[in-house]
């Protein structure tokens, strides 16, 4: 019986911790893990070209300790808009896990999405 219920407290205590990925790891790694998911995710977005300005968008990227976001990414629909906005839902969350966590603190300036995106040389630009 001794035995079953150290099994047990084993898988409860593994079920309880998977669901933090960034669990075991020091301030630096994690702020490695936003910093590397970060750029991965600034890549894919530089990597787009756009033709025309319907092609154009945007998404809040990043999470500010007060709240909101941190900037706006500005992409076009020549790439994996379904993957990059799973990848920025997810960098948003981490990031705003770690703020809480670690008690970070900003400006709280809201940043301001931009009025319009436009297509100019391939690029997907932001009005402002």
């Amino acid at each position: 019986m001794g035995k079953l219920l150290s099994i047990f407290a084993v898988v409860f205590l593994f079920t309880a911790f998977k669901c933090d990925d960034n669990a075991g790891l020091t301030q630096e790694q994690e702020q490695q893990v936003l910093t590397n998911l970060r750029q991965t995710i600034e890549n894919l977005a530089s990597n787009s070209v756009c033709n025309e300005n319907t092609e154009c968008k945007y998404i809040g990227f990043g999470s500010k300790p007060c709240g909101g976001y941190r900037s706006y990414l500005i992409y076009s629909t020549s790439i994996n808009v379904s993957e990059l906005e799973d990848m920025v839902e997810t960098y948003n969350s981490k990031e705003s896990g770690y703020n809480n966590k670690y008690g970070i603190i900003s400006d709280c300036t809201m940043v301001t999405p931009p009025t319009s995106v436009i297509c100019e040389n391939n690029t997907c630009v932001a009005v402002y």
